[in-house]
């Protein structure tokens, strides 16, 4: 048990990324990671591109799980995040659920406390407040969850002196900061129980 296996479809790209744990600690040897740009069709081929990078016969060598929870496409996320908690219960281990606007933060190595921002035409905008933080796993803090606000100008009334960024999914790096993440929450012997793991829905389908 010595893989770590990520899922990422908080875009219309899938992405799956593969670490062995102890290969990573040998040789160096990199992550193995693949994008599927399956858009609306990823409902019928998502377990085909996950058995394209680790084929079913091998998931019992599985460590640990991670999947991006959102924001991201309704269907996209849920389905990433069930086939997550599925396989985290029935193998019995450890599922790490990681914003994907904190996937980006990350990414971005954000010096200070920033607003990452997605916008929606004719709804306003998707945003999450971001900045580092030696006391949480990885460095990297979520300081306010995304939400969903009608009007932009409420980001500067709530934090004046945060920058604005677009938030905005690179899959292969996301999917690597995901892998990371994992990796230290293994190498801390961290618990990640599946049961909280879900999918963050800011934007609906039930209204704020």
């Amino acid at each position: 048990m010595s893989w770590i296996l990520a899922l990422h479809s908080s875009s219309s790209v899938l992405g799956v990324g593969l670490r062995d744990l102890e290969a990573a600690a040998g040789t160096g040897a990199t992550d193995r990671l693949q994008e599927f740009p399956l858009g609306r069709e990823l409902s019928g081929s998502l377990l085909n591109c996950v058995e394209a990078v680790l084929p079913a016969s091998r998931w019992r060598r599985l460590a640990r799980l991670a999947v991006a929870t959102g924001p991201g496409g309704f269907t996209g996320t849920r389905l990433t995040v069930v086939l997550a908690r599925t396989l985290a219960q029935q193998l019995q281990i450890p599922l790490q659920g990681v914003g994907s606007f904190l996937l980006m933060a990350r990414r971005l190595q954000l010096e200070r406390p920033t607003w990452l921002v997605q916008e929606l035409p004719r709804r306003g905008v998707v945003a999450g407040l971001y900045g580092p933080d030696g006391a949480v796993l990885g460095g990297m803090a979520e300081r306010l969850a995304p939400r969903l606000y009608a009007d932009p100008q409420a980001l500067h009334a709530l934090e004046p002196e945060a920058p604005v960024v677009a938030a905005e999914v690179v899959v292969r790096q996301d999917v690597s900061q995901l892998l990371d993440l994992a990796a230290l929450a293994q190498q801390l012997s961290l618990p990640a129980p599946w049961e909280p793991v879900l999918p963050h829905y800011p934007t609906g389908p039930v209204p704020a």
